[in-house]
């Protein structure tokens, strides 16, 4: 394996991993928790950003246009990071993994319904086998699994923002937690205000978890920046399946939550789906 894909592929493990460190602070608001992982991450980012020897971008590069965008992709991926706390807090990791699952094809549809792409016939039929799945698991929940739909139209609409996106993606990350910080901390300053905010208040190691909520937000995000330059965008493609993996493998195995007959059921119609669109990928990475 080149280091490349050995980045790639700790990128997607950490994110994976992500159930372990947030039950860790799962006693905390999940508000709170995404608010401080918000604000550390913008102090992680600021460090890296003044590390001496970086170059800094040209003047004119940041303009109005180029906030708005980035402050579109700001509230998608707060969302996504605040429905994923509150799902591992209360026990629906199964669920984030399903909506990781079905993140790629989620990409699949806004590709054709906003940039209009055309899609050959094996990724309609991967598409109709997914939608099968969640079709399924509906029917098993007695209710849509929102917060797997939720998680994957949010981070794909992320993606299809950043598809656009201007700066590179050290500063492109530090100004979207930078717009999110004013509010994160106004959000910790009425909690506190209040009475319910956990920060210092809780044990020594929560605090602790909460700061380093940062490190461990930012980490996975460069290691994969890293990653993609070097390995083709059809491998990353497959690499992302390790990271739903490892979270439907801690949720069974270490959290216990059930699954079994009709759910098996649906996560099986998705991996199906999820196998033809990889053999596709694989035959045809540049294709739809």
């Amino acid at each position: 394996m080149t280091p490349g894909l050995w980045l790639g592929v700790a990128a997607y493990s950490i994110w994976g991993l992500f159930p372990i460190y947030w039950k860790l602070v799962a006693d905390v608001p999940a508000g709170q928790v995404l608010a401080h992982r918000i604000v550390w991450s913008c102090a992680a980012l600021g460090l890296l950003l003044a590390w001496p020897g970086r170059t800094p971008l040209p003047r004119g590069t940041v303009t109005p246009k180029v906030v708005a965008l980035y402050l579109a992709a700001a509230i998608l991926i707060g969302v996504n990071w605040y429905l994923y706390v509150w799902a591992v807090g209360h026990d629906f990791v199964v669920e984030t993994s399903l909506g990781y699952y079905i993140t790629p094809l989620v990409n699949v549809l806004l590709g054709v319904a906003i940039l209009r792409e055309r899609l050959r016939a094996a990724t309609w039929a991967a598409v109709a086998l997914a939608a099968g799945g969640v079709a399924v698991l509906t029917w098993a929940y007695g209710a849509p699994p929102r917060i797997a739909l939720g998680l994957a139209a949010s981070f794909g609409t992320y993606g299809l923002v950043k598809k656009t996106a201007p700066l590179p993606p050290l500063e492109g990350l530090a100004l979207e937690t930078a717009l999110l910080t004013l509010p994160a901390l106004a959000y910790l300053v009425a909690a506190e205000r209040s009475g319910s905010g956990a920060f210092l208040h809780a044990t020594a190691a929560t605090n602790l978890f909460l700061i380093g909520g940062g490190l461990v937000t930012i980490a996975p995000l460069l290691l994969f920046a890293s990653a993609v330059r070097t390995v083709p965008l059809s491998t990353m493609g497959l690499l992302q399946f390790i990271s739903p993996t490892i979270q439907l493998v801690l949720a069974l195995g270490l959290y216990h939550e059930p699954f079994g007959g009709v759910r098996l059921a649906g996560f099986v119609a998705v991996w199906l789906a999820l196998v033809v669109f990889a053999a596709q990928q694989v035959r045809a990475p540049a294709s739809g």
